[in-house]
């Protein structure tokens, strides 16, 4: 019997010491890691530990997360304000809900916000948070069109063009070591990401693939991503979402290039006097 415990005692030593073994192993790499303008002892990292977000492999609940709190300090710090009016936001959320399901990512749970601006834009972060202004709704001529924009903004989120920022930004600012991203910075990183909403080439243009097919898969007519943006390059004050290049018209002609004109206008979502009854408290 006594055996057996010694035996015991030794097993539960060796775990120890493996354990801190390794605990040591990963502070002394994170504590050796030079990040210039974030540095922090191992005592702080073990305190902070659960505060601490690996980008390299965020899961699908922790962008979530992250996108929850990104979208609580855009509202609370007033740098959106919110359109209150359950008619408008209720039928918004409806469109967005349709499209999920034909997205390239059905499963994780999406918000769609409708903010009081009369600027014609449009945005995303990342955990399924999207935003459409009051000025777009109105600036759109059917229901269609609406869509089409919300479908962009959702695959900016299901290619997580917003991870891909923000790991970017982070390590571009000294802020990403080998443990991970602080999640308050990370918060303040996605704020200033999704204002100021610095999309690549490549991802306006992986964003206006997916989404014109999320748009097509639907069952809304095609034609109204390609004339929706086409109508807004001809405004003055274009959105942001195409202030990026490539140019809109390069843009336009690459969406045209990909919808069937014998199918082009077949769907749903064309009506233009049922749309504005739906967004009637806007008029």
């Amino acid at each position: 019997m006594f055996k057996k415990i010694s035996l015991s005692l030794k097993r539960s030593q060796r775990r120890l010491i493996y354990f801190l073994i390794s605990l040591f192993t990963a502070l002394g790499l994170v504590v050796g890691t030079a990040q210039p303008g974030y540095s922090f002892s191992w005592l702080e990292l073990l305190f902070r530990g659960a505060q601490i977000i690996q980008m390299s492999n965020m899961t699908d609940s922790q962008e979530v997360n992250l996108g929850k709190q990104i979208n609580q300090r855009l509202i609370s710090s007033r740098q959106i304000r919110l359109y209150d009016n359950r008619q408008i936001n209720a039928y918004v959320d409806q469109i967005g809900q349709k499209l999920v399901p034909n997205s390239n990512r059905p499963d994780i749970p999406y918000t769609f916000q409708v903010v009081k601006d009369d600027a014609v834009n449009a945005f995303a972060t990342m955990g399924g948070y999207n935003y459409v202004t009051t000025g777009l709704i109105k600036a759109a001529d059917n229901e269609a069109e609406l869509a089409s924009v919300i479908s962009h903004e959702i695959a900016h989120i299901t290619e997580r063009h917003a991870v891909k920022q923000m790991r970017q930004r982070a390590v571009a600012s000294g802020l990403l070591s080998a443990a991970g991203l602080d999640q308050n910075a990370a918060v303040n990183i996605g704020v200033e990401l999704a204002l100021q909403r610095p999309n690549s080439r490549q991802d306006e243009l992986e964003a206006d693939t997916e989404g014109l097919k999320t748009l097509r898969n639907t069952g809304y007519a095609p034609s109204a991503f390609a004339s929706f943006m086409q109508k807004l390059q001809r405004n003055s004050n274009a959105p942001n979402f195409l202030s990026t290049h490539p140019s809109p018209e390069n843009r336009v002609e690459r969406l045209q290039a990909g919808i069937d004109p014998a199918t082009a206008q077949i769907g749903r979502g064309l009506d233009q006097a049922v749309y504005r009854q739906n967004i009637s408290p806007l008029l």
